[in-house]
């Protein structure tokens, strides 16, 4: 599990704070807790944490149950299946749509059973379950505006490893739940919060923009595993900085209504649409073929990866590592010919930071001339077909995991010397891998 995964659940979480369904809860929440307030310190202390640990237990209740229900096997290719790929991209313009205001999601518990918690929760108010349901009830409420978030959550988590969504649902509710947590132990704080008006408009709507961003993603991902070829880096570019120029006019306008109303946020505004403008000059340059870094993780390959013999370099120039595909047999009868060792690269289609890796890690001179020693083999395991469930067997039983990227070097004999597993940032750690260091 990388801290950059443990970064994505808690930034999803404190962006799920300023949706318009949960930022007026702040109010809410001091009011319930309000009647509390001639009570003890510890008695504060307490039904705070209950009502925190009612948001918690709810959100990570949802990641449990998944990993559970699926599993490790079962969350990878539930995960990397093309059509799953393209529900969910699906799922998210249909998101992006009620963000921008077409139409409003439904909750999907049904209003009866909120009014009922939330009744019971009140009726309780001053005791334990009481602060337990609010914080349950809470969660319900805001449903419809955390899904969104939660969504790309638990997509990111199901790569393998059944812990990911267990914990990646808890930082996210942690992130979500500590302001009604503090504003339930000392609820005359909520005096100095900003007030709900149109900023939270703007806020959804440049959110439901870069969901439409981030529907390219999955469609990307159902297009690598089918081969088709349809959507390519390029085109996944272009419809990214449509998307950030949208937002650049958006911001720009709504600047320009706060700036006639004297409103004082209109200079956080201004740095608003000078940052949107920037990451969309940025994504420009990325159409001629130059390095984006960290955001070529979520783009597809310069070439469609199955055929693939080279890795781009990070300066544009190719770097020769010439990879034997989905063919370990014949890398090993190639490794046993010439004495030397091979290196295997567990990877995916729809592998994230497998992308990372080959765009940021493998392009670097010193990285590929390492490894240009070894005899290189590249699995995919989450294609479909039987060759990529027998990858995925593979991998499984001889190194006890699915997650990707897995790194091995293993002798001509198949006999494993070490191995690597998930996404590093540091050269100097992979180069000392690869030279057994």
């Amino acid at each position: 599990m990388t801290p950059s995964f443990l970064w994505l659940a808690a930034v999803t979480g404190a962006l799920s704070l300023l949706t318009p369904c949960v930022f007026p809860m702040l109010p809410i929440t001091v009011a319930y807790f309000n009647g509390d307030s001639g009570r003890s310190n510890v008695h504060a202390l307490r039904h705070a944490t209950l009502f925190a640990a009612g948001i918690v237990v709810t959100f990570t209740a949802l990641g449990l149950g998944l990993a559970v229900v699926v599993g490790a096997a079962g969350l990878s290719r539930f995960a990397s299946n093309p059509w799953v790929n393209v529900a969910i991209g699906v799922a998210f313009v249909a998101f992006a749509l009620s963000l921008l205001g077409l139409y409003d999601i439904p909750l999907p518990f049904g209003s009866k059973l909120l009014n009922r918690v939330d009744a019971s929760a009140r009726n309780r108010s001053g005791n334990a379950v009481g602060s337990v349901l609010m914080g349950f009830a809470f969660t319900l409420a805001s449903f419809t505006c955390t899904a969104p978030f939660i969504g790309p959550l638990l997509v990111s988590a199901a790569r393998g490893d059944w812990m990911r969504p267990l914990a990646g649902m808890a930082v996210f509710s942690i992130v979500f739940a500590t302001p009604f947590f503090l504003l339930a132990l000392v609820p005359r704080w909520t005096a100095a919060l900003p007030r709900a008006g149109a900023w939270l408009r703007d806020v959804k709507v440049v959110v439901g923009l870069f969901e439409i961003a981030a529907a390219v993603k999955f469609f990307s991902n159902a297009d690598l595993v089918w081969r088709t070829g349809l959507i390519s880096r390029n085109a996944s570019l272009a419809v990214w900085i449509a998307v950030s120029a949208a937002s650049v006019i958006y911001l720009a306008m709504a600047t320009r209504r706060a700036t006639k109303s004297r409103s004082t946020s209109r200079s956080i505004s201004w740095l608003a649409v000078t940052a949107a403008a920037a990451m969309t000059v940025w994504l420009v340059s990325g159409l001629g073929g130059r390095s984006l870094g960290e955001l070529e993780a979520f783009l597809p390959p310069v070439a469609t990866p199955a055929f693939a013999a080279t890795t781009p370099a990070a300066n544009g120039a190719p770097v020769a590592l010439n990879w034997i595909v989905n063919d370990h047999r014949a890398a090993l009868t190639k490794a046993s010919a010439a004495g030397r060792l091979v290196f295997i690269d567990f990877t995916g289609y729809t592998c994230t930071n497998c992308r990372w890796m080959e765009a940021n890690m493998f392009a670097r001179a010193d990285v590929s001339s390492a490894l240009s020693h070894f005899v290189l083999s590249r699995m995919y395991t989450d294609g479909e077909g039987a060759i990529y469930e027998s990858q995925q067997k593979f991998q499984e039983d001889r190194f006890n995991t699915v997650a990707l990227p897995l790194y091995a070097i293993v002798d001509g004999n198949g006999r494993t010397i070490r191995t690597f597993s998930g996404l590093t940032r540091n050269p100097g750690e992979f180069i000392a891998f690869l030279n057994g260091a």
